[in-house]
């Protein structure tokens, strides 16, 4: 599927920019070459190496998304925080759980604080990643947003302003931490494997969601909500170690690797070539329409999963008034769903393309098209078609997991049509998916500050639209350029 590269026709013209961009011009790579002999899959240190990153980004993901849970009890929505007569059992309950007076839009703004820290960082990150040691840049960006999250209740006390800093900070951690990991799999996944590779690491940010949501409740209840931070914040600086003693950056440098995987991992590789040699087509990538179709798919997807991730127990808590537990409960269930499907796409690409049932063109369409008009279609039966909290339940569900989806398309599409300028490609498509998430969280924080109740409806019209008309953009310019074996899709920069 990525073997020999092959060019693609360009337009007739200056026949010194058609020689410059037939070194930009790519294109996925198929199979004019002998299939290296495959060593097993289970127990292997390429799948080990997966897991380690599904757990780091399970800690990511749980410091991320534990504020958007514990702010349901560290606000007080109807009064200020000290009260004159407050009996001794309830102030012993503040010194557990300290309660602040934050506006529905200072809670929207402190919500996409985060995501300004992992705005900024994506471009650089995704540059430099493609240069510099990957395993620096994960190990101390983890490390640095696991501390961050064991002095946030600090930083609460201290006020909103404090608070913000704090998760802006955060952000530009996890930014660098999500974003680089990506150029791991430029070495270490062999083609016909990367998408069960790729989605296997991803997935920790579902599970993520999930384990946080569903222990947070009790965590708060029985120990306070700083616990929370503190003990995902320990979490995280263990694993930061684990993966400094573990991870490297090329497989033919690792002690423990087999010598058979080693082999096969390159032999899948070799025909691949570094992006430190050549200079970035900056120039191609913004005349390709199918960057622009991962960019837009991008902005969709970020836009949805960044109100479900942030105002689903809000969400919860007005329409079914659960106390803090169930409100975990439910808000969880849909992110194991979400990680089970995540998994689920990364096996069924991989199974399509190797036994040639669909190209990989149609295969990206389709979990395109499914990541982004499922959850816009369930998001409106939530909103019109629940008379119950069972229907309610499953319409949540639906609506949070089905953008798993998107992981066989616009989510690493990128390491598919450009892998020797993955890291760059990937954080320029990410950087507009976070204003997608900025723009959404901040919206749904200054419309629900009118009128809490009843304004879910109003917050919910801007995912659909988007969602509609990305769908349709993705279908449009993404298109095969010629047919070769399985699939060949081509772009007008070189992939190496």
């Amino acid at each position: 599927m990525f073997g020999i590269p092959c060019r693609a026709s360009l337009p007739s013209g200056d026949q010194t920019l058609q020689s410059k961009e037939e070194k930009l011009e790519p294109i996925m790579q198929m199979d004019n070459q002998i299939t290296p002999k495959k060593v097993r899959s289970f127990c292997s240190f390429r799948y080990g190496l997966s897991l380690l990153l599904h757990l780091c980004n399970v800690a990511l993901m749980a410091q991320n998304m534990c504020l958007n849970l514990t702010m349901v009890i560290m606000v007080n929505s109807t009064g200020p925080h000290s009260l004159p007569n407050t009996s001794t059992e309830e102030h012993l309950e503040n010194i557990k759980n300290p309660v602040y007076n934050w506006s529905p839009k200072i809670q929207g703004i402190i919500f996409s604080s985060i995501f300004y820290g992992v705005l900024i960082t994506q471009i650089p990150v995704g540059y430099l990643s493609e240069k510099y040691s990957i395993k620096k840049m994960i190990g101390f960006s983890l490390f640095l947003s696991s501390l961050l999250s064991l002095l946030m209740p600090m930083a609460a006390e201290g006020g909103a302003a404090f608070l913000l800093a704090c998760r802006v900070a955060q952000g530009v951690a996890q930014g660098s931490a999500l974003i680089s990991q990506h150029m791991i799999w430029v070495k270490w996944a062999p083609p016909l494997e990367r998408g069960r590779l790729t989605t296997l690491s991803l997935s920790g940010n579902l599970l993520g969601s999930f384990i946080v949501l569903l222990v947070t409740g009790f965590i708060c209840q029985s120990l306070g909500w700083p616990m929370v931070f503190y003990i995902f914040g320990a979490c995280g600086c263990a694993l930061s170690l684990l993966w400094f003693v573990l991870f490297y950056d090329d497989p033919k440098d690792h002690p423990c690797i087999s010598i058979s995987e080693k082999e096969y991992i390159l032999s899948c590789l070799n025909q691949q070539v570094s992006s430190s040699t050549q200079s970035l087509p900056i120039k191609a990538m913004i005349k390709s329409l199918p960057f622009w179709a991962i960019a837009f798919g991008s902005f969709a997807f970020h836009w949805t999963n960044t109100i479900m991730v942030l105002y689903t127990p809000t969400f919860i808590k007005a329409k079914l008034h659960v106390n803090i537990k169930e409100n975990g409960l439910l808000s969880a269930l849909p992110y194991l769903f979400a990680w089970s499907f995540g998994i689920l796409v990364g096996h069924l690409t991989d199974f399509f393309l190797s036994r040639n049932i669909l190209r990989l063109i149609t295969i990206q369409k389709l979990f395109n098209t499914l990541g982004l008009l499922l959850p816009a279609f369930f998001s409106l039966c939530l909103l019109y078609l629940s008379s119950s909290i069972y229907s309610m339940t499953i319409f949540l569900i639906l609506a949070s997991s089905t953008g798993s989806f998107c992981m066989g398309g616009v989510l690493i599409n990128g390491l598919d049509i450009a892998p020797s300028f993955y890291g760059f490609l990937k954080g320029v498509t990410a950087i507009i998916g976070m204003i997608g998430r900025l723009i959404s969280s901040t919206l749904c924080g200054v419309i629900l500050n009118q009128r809490w109740e009843s304004k879910w409806e109003e917050s919910k019209f801007p995912e659909e639209n988007w969602e509609f008309h990305s769908a349709v953009g993705v279908e449009m310019t993404v298109r095969p350029r010629r047919e070769d074996g399985r699939a060949t899709l081509c772009t007008k920069f070189r992939v190496g």
